[in-house]
């Protein structure tokens, strides 16, 4: 693939978005020029966007306002996906508490680990102007990193074109459009309502991609039962990439002892979404899926941004082989901090170089061949099963007998 030069900026992927009859071919990994000698190197390069390394904050809580975006930058996260806006946040009411928490232990000791997490939480509750000038700060202070804004509008032409030329202008890198978002406002047509009913998101994503000259990509919702059809016609309908997985609808629990469900408010509760450490097999799945139909139907260009229980180097490499661009990370941050990242890089390096990978590039979806279906894995297991009993049958000739192994070549010619 030919790298390209041009500078990750809205302009620049503008510009590579509307050429015409050309996708970005920039889903791709680069050596960075001041790369240590020997050293693993996690710069990548998605949709032209360049990224010092693959880990992207979330959209949630951790994007939620500036000082928390200048943190994740400070501290090195490759990207920013700040948390979900929309034209009318006074529509956005939220409740306390909003999430629950799953240990390891079964008694839930303080002490456990933290292994599941749900909240109920609702888009930015910000006035979307207060939002928009976070935005042009948090540009004008990093102007060479990524930052990418999140998405939601009710089942409106104007008022999506309205929301992403606002959004844009802001000066943001890319847009995140939040097709998943499991509960809150579905009466209205947004979030998983839309990523559900493919018919309603081919309509939106036409008018998302008539009006942005930014990289758009749709945030796909897991609670489907074909996480593909969705995924497809995203892609189909002009999205530069598809990120996966939000969270998962779930009851946390019921308190035994009170027999009202968590997180309780004022008595009650709703289904919320799933996250964490417990979701990962179930993401990785979804992903692998995406990233095999993705590879068999569409050409290089188009980007993957994997979700779903981060919180080592190696959840992110087990993406990563599955044919990821880019891993994000909402509730390992809520949980460890916006120091997970120094962390998550070590232990990426490390992987990279226990196999001696010098870019991502080298690794990334070197497992997806491996999947297969389980009739292609009854064939090959017969297979293997009858070239073992071929060897049993013994030697062909006397001339194929040797001195160290005449035991074992006696034994493979006794009839049992």
């Amino acid at each position: 693939m030919e790298s390209l030069t041009l500078r990750a900026s809205p302009s620049t992927a503008a510009t590579l978005r509307r050429i015409p009859g050309r996708r970005h071919a920039a889903v791709s990994v680069r050596a960075s020029a001041g790369s240590g000698a020997g050293e693993p190197d996690l710069s990548v390069r998605v949709n032209g966007l360049k990224m010092p390394n693959p880990f992207v904050i979330g959209s949630g809580p951790p994007g939620t306002n500036y000082t928390v975006m200048k943190r994740a930058f400070d501290e090195g996260w490759g990207a920013v996906i700040a948390k979900t806006v929309s034209l009318d946040a006074g529509k956005v009411i939220n409740v306390t508490p909003r999430y629950a928490r799953l240990r390891a232990e079964p008694n839930g000791s303080t002490k456990s680990p933290i292994i599941g997490w749900q909240n109920i939480e609702l888009i930015s509750d910000r006035p979307l102007e207060t939002m928009l000038n976070e935005f042009k700060q948090l540009k004008k202070e990093y102007p060479d990193r990524i930052l990418i804004g999140s998405i939601m509008e009710e089942y409106n032409k104007a008022a999506w074109h309205e929301l992403i030329e606002r959004v844009e202008e802001s000066g943001v890198d890319a847009l995140e459009i939040n097709f998943s978002c499991p509960h809150g406002m579905p009466e209205r047509k947004m979030g998983a309502a839309v990523g559900q009913d493919c018919d309603l998101l081919e309509e939106v994503c036409g008018w998302i991609n008539e009006k942005a000259t930014v990289p758009v990509w749709a945030k796909m919702t897991p609670n489907i039962t074909d996480i593909t059809k969705p995924a497809r016609i995203s892609l189909k309908s002009g999205c530069e990439g598809v990120s996966a997985i939000n969270t998962i609808m779930s009851v946390m629990g019921i308190n035994l002892k009170t027999l009202r469900p968590e997180p309780c408010v004022e008595g009650y509760s709703t289904p919320g979404g799933y996250s964490a450490r417990a979701v990962h097999p179930i993401a990785l799945a979804k992903v692998m899926n995406i990233a095999k139909m993705m590879k068999e139907e569409f050409a290089d260009g188009q980007s993957l941004s994997a979700i779903g229980g981060v919180e080592t180097g190696n959840d992110a490499a087990e993406f990563i082989l599955l044919g990821a661009d880019t891993v994000q990370v909402c509730t390992g941050v809520m949980v460890h901090g916006y120091g997970l990242v120094k962390k998550l890089c070590a232990e990426l390096q490390d992987f990279m170089r226990q196999h001696n990978f010098s870019s991502i590039e080298d690794f990334r979806g070197a497992s997806l061949p491996y999947f297969t279906t389980h009739t292609d894995l009854v064939h090959r297991q017969q297979e293997a099963i009858k070239q073992r009993k071929a060897i049993r049958k013994g030697l062909e000739s006397d001339k194929d007998w040797t001195g160290d192994g005449f035991v074992k070549e006696t034994e493979s010619m006794v009839s049992n």
